[in-house]
This record gives structure tokens, sequence and C-alpha cells, in this order.
């Protein structure tokens, strides 16, 4: 658990054409909202939100990072 930070998950189908399994995004009250693609496999995203769980944990939202650089790590 992320001390002091709320988190949604949602499973929701992707559209088609979107190739992830996965993302997280800051709400404006602090709060994160995880999507997961309901289309993936039970590994793929059991492995997705963890990757996001990360992004959460690690403040990734706060830096002043590019998604780009923080994805390559």
């Amino acid at each position: 658990m992320i001390e002091g930070a709320d988190y949604f998950v949602r499973v929701i189908d992707f559209p088609n054409g979107v190739n992830r399994v996965g993302f997280v995004l800051l709400n404006s009250d602090g709060t994160y909202s995880v999507y997961i693609n309901a289309r993936a496999s039970a590994y793929a995203q059991k492995k997705a939100m963890r990757h996001e769980y990360n992004h959460m944990a690690n403040d990734d939202m706060y830096g002043d990072k590019s998604i780009l650089s923080i994805e390559k790590v």
C-alpha cells in the first residue's frame, strides 16, 4: 500500500488498436486512477498493475521527467 495515497483500479476493455495493458492517471484530488485492459491475460494485467503501482510509489507524476524518460528506465 502507498501510505497516504488512495487509488482506484478500473478494469475496462481498451479500444481496438490501443497497444497497452495499463496506465495510471493522477486525479485533481491527489488520488490515482489505474486503468487495466480487460482484454489482456491475467498475467499481463498483474504485471501492468505492478508497473503502474511503481509509478505511484515513485511519485513519477510529481517529477519533471518526461513520460518517455520514465518509461525507458
